[in-house]
């Protein structure tokens, strides 16, 4: 998206290799001309950072936050337990669970720490989701 254009949905997935899963995503938001930041962050390789991203989304002006994570997909519940702002979870098919594992992962989160899960791989109902939420925001 434009650097101009001042992000309002952090798109975040634990490695460099989710991005070509998350491209649907990213191309519905730059369709739908929604501004966003894309990037790579683990939960387990880079905690720190990855919380950062999490505590600091909503005062750099992030509204909606979509993680995609594969295998046991805590990228998703990590953010989500960092920020109050909504996420949506997108589980990977990876591993010898093809992504059942990450959809569990991400759909069985503890009372209190919420992740909106989208299907194995539906990347683009992430981005379908979190357009309604910052169209209902408005």
């Amino acid at each position: 998206m434009s650097a101009s254009a001042r992000p309002v949905v952090l798109v975040v997935v634990g490695s460099k290799s989710d991005e070509a899963k998350m491209a649907p995503a990213l191309e519905m938001l730059d369709a739908s001309k929604v501004p966003y930041e894309f990037v790579v962050s683990s939960a387990h390789r880079d905690p720190d950072r990855t919380a950062e991203l999490a505590r600091g989304a909503k005062a750099r002006g992030i509204r909606v936050i979509i993680a995609g994570a594969g295998l046991s997909a805590a990228l998703p519940g990590a953010v989500s337990a960092l920020t109050e702002l909504p996420v949506i979870g997108v589980p990977f098919a990876s591993g010898p669970l093809n992504g059942l594992d990450a959809l569990f992962a991400i759909a069985q989160l503890p009372s209190g720490v919420p992740v909106g899960t989208v299907g194995i791989d539906n990347a683009k109902n992430a981005a379908a989701l979190a357009i309604r939420i910052l169209n209902l925001s408005s």
